[in-house]
């Protein structure tokens, strides 16, 4: 019977749970995240674990989307869910007696681009960006997952790409940050798009959604874009638009081979890639990025639970650890 590990991968706004083996990862459960308190999400996430658990698994990798201590696996800050200052390796591996990696979200989804399934490496230097509620970010660089000093690297959403300086810093208003890539950029921020957008166009399909009574979100504007709705085009567009600025930010600084785009938000497909794209060509500097590929998580809305399961092997495998 061959190893199996967990992957599991929490977000703002649900769990998906999976388990790698052979090379192949299983089709991930999911469910919506229970953010009340701390001590519900960690009740759910251990439900996830025993959901899923086997015999042959030797390992759990969880990805959050937090600020994470690699080294014990602790969350030093986290904006979307209540687990701000929880030793989390530690808590998870009492209550499931498995080794436990945690890390960054985009990190783990990061470490999945890189990689194909089996665990080879096929992208040396590769930036991740993941568009789910918030914007996270992942560094492959070397061949390494890149974390940083303290573990905090690649936080990409709270880049600068809207800030007005034309008079003075604007005092900080708490994160995310007015003008970051996660207040423009964000699935929240295409929530509020395709509402506002619902009200400007009465006659587009959101504008039709909402006079039915029916509350209008960004999965409306990516299946009324998907169907041809010209407004809801615009807004995916925008959206596009703004995350091609912080790609070009990357790229400026990283020249990198890949640039992945993944998340949620990322169903969007070419409504989101292409609009992305065609701005941050306009951005880069010339000489930058020549062989850089711009391009969607290969792994698609799975490449958070897969990097978190490869992720879990790879620490485990280089410890020797199978406690």
């Amino acid at each position: 019977m061959s190893e199996s590990f967990i992957g599991v991968d929490i977000g703002g706004t649900k769990i998906s749970v999976a388990v790698l083996s052979g090379g192949k990862l299983s089709k991930p459960k999911q469910w919506p995240t229970d953010t009340t308190s701390t001590t519900h999400l960690l009740d759910q996430i251990v439900a996830a674990i025993d959901e899923v658990r086997g015999p042959e698994v030797v390992g759990v990798g969880v990805g959050v989307p937090s600020v994470v201590d690699f080294a014990t696996g602790t969350i030093r800050s986290s904006v979307n869910i209540p687990l701000q200052g929880i030793p989390l390796r530690r808590t998870l591996h009492e209550r499931v007696n498995l080794p436990i990696v945690v890390d960054n979200d985009a990190n783990a989804a990061a470490f999945a681009e890189a990689h194909d399934d089996a665990g080879r490496l096929v992208a040396s230097d590769l930036v991740m960006f993941t568009i789910g509620t918030g914007v996270g970010g992942g560094l492959v660089l070397g061949g390494r997952s890149y974390r940083g000093a303290t573990g905090a690297a690649a936080e990409f959403g709270h880049t600068m790409i809207g800030l007005d300086l034309s008079l003075t810093a604007a005092p900080p208003r708490g994160f995310p940050q007015h003008g970051s890539l996660e207040s423009l950029a964000a699935g929240r921020e295409l929530d509020r798009l395709a509402q506002s957008t619902a009200i400007a166009a009465p006659d587009s399909m959101l504008g039709r959604l909402a006079s039915k009574g029916q509350t209008i979100s960004g999965s409306d504007a990516v299946e009324a874009a998907q169907a041809g709705d010209q407004a809801a085009i615009r807004a995916l567009r925008l959206l596009g638009e703004r995350l091609g600025i912080g790609i070009a930010n990357a790229i400026n600084t990283f020249d990198p081979e890949v640039v992945a785009i993944g998340g949620g938000v990322s169903r969007a497909g070419d409504l989101l890639l292409l609009p992305a794209r065609d701005t941050a060509a306009g951005y880069i500097l010339p000489g930058v990025g020549t062989r850089t590929e711009i391009r969607l998580a290969r792994h698609g809305t799975d490449a958070g639970v897969l990097g978190a399961a490869l992720m879990a092997r790879s620490e485990l495998d280089s410890r020797g650890d199978r406690r």
